[in-house]
């Protein structure tokens, strides 16, 4: 897995991209608790780029929405892939998450 994370007006993406499991999510929970601060307004995980997800990295993204809550930020998940969006559905956190298509309606928030 790798992860990037880019700071814009308003708003801090952390990109990901591979495989989130047991092994990485840490790393991408590392790399969400650090976007957190840094973000103004929302809080972003572009997640175009993930081939798989299992329930440690939602665990993450659970995570990284309650940090968002307690700064009072917003946090969207910017274009998850298939598989991302299939273990949301089964988990039906596609109800809970901010979802949008991309970084740059994210931008406007």
């Amino acid at each position: 897995m790798k992860t990037e994370v880019e700071e814009r007006s308003q708003v801090c993406v952390v990109k990901v991209a591979g495989d989130v499991d047991l092994y990485s999510s840490p790393e991408l929970r590392k790399a969400i608790t650090r976007a957190v601060p840094k973000a103004g307004a929302l809080a972003a995980v572009d997640l175009s780029g993930v081939t798989y997800m299992d329930s440690s990295g939602v665990a993450t993204l659970v995570e990284g929405l309650r940090e968002s809550d307690k700064k009072g930020i917003g946090f969207a998940l910017i274009a998850p892939s298939q598989p991302v969006l299939k273990v949301l559905s089964l988990s039906r956190l596609d109800k809970i998450f901010d979802i949008r298509p991309d970084v740059d309606g994210a931008a406007g928030a």
